[in-house]
């Protein structure tokens, strides 16, 4: 393989997530990622936050959990990703039975998908959030039982994975980052990334650890 097209500039990147699909999406990107042991986070939000509001809270509430035990050259990358239908924030689903129920409100209709992400170094914070809308076309009873059947809905917000099967089948249009949809805004991460990492990191004065 191709040496790896490096922006890191001295840096680490730590990925606090236990998703296998956005630890792809960051190696995609060409980037060398270490991933933090989990952290038990309570991802609650007030009940008066806006739904477009919720992912960059929680981004930055995962983070929060993290920030004591960085080092002066690690990057923290936490993310959230939610569905919003019909204004409703849509998580994962409990069973089978809540995985098929949630892809028949989605059938016919679009939604939105939002995610925050949180970047933090010793020094810093930084959070932003993108959002792509995908419009669904009808999906019969059939199509969502072999779905949720044969399939892995449980881990997903909305009961469904764009890269799979009823993605192929279900998505009818698409407006935004297609890997926000997967679980990072990829082009967006790379931006945010270049900005930090212009400058390698600088170890801080032992007063100030």
């Amino acid at each position: 393989m191709a040496n790896r097209f490096d922006i890191l500039n001295g840096w680490e990147l730590l990925l606090a997530s236990a998703s296998p699909r956005r630890r792809e999406l960051v190696e995609n990107l060409q980037l060398s990622c270490e991933i933090a042991s989990p952290i038990e986070v309570d991802e609650s939000y007030p009940g008066n936050m806006r739904p477009e509001e919720v992912p960059a809270y929680l981004s930055r509430k995962k983070a929060h959990a993290y920030l004591s035990s960085l080092k002066h050259n690690q990057i923290l990358l936490t993310a959230d990703t939610v569905v919003i239908n019909r204004g409703e924030v849509v998580g994962k689903p409990r069973d089978l039975n809540d995985a098929a129920a949630m892809l028949r409100r989605l059938s016919g209709h679009t939604h939105k998908v939002v995610t925050g992400v949180t970047l933090a170094t010793v020094r810093s914070q930084h959070t932003f959030a993108e959002e792509t809308e995908v419009e669904f076309a009808p999906l019969t009873d059939r199509e969502i039982a072999y779905y949720v059947e044969n399939f892995s809905p449980l881990d997903k917000a909305g009961a469904y994975g764009i890269q799979e099967w009823i993605g192929y089948i279900g998505v009818r249009g698409i407006r935004g980052d297609f890997y926000n949809v997967m679980g990072l805004p990829l082009r967006a991460l790379y931006e945010h990334l270049l900005k930090i990492t212009s400058r390698p990191p600088v170890r801080l004065p032992m007063a100030d650890l």
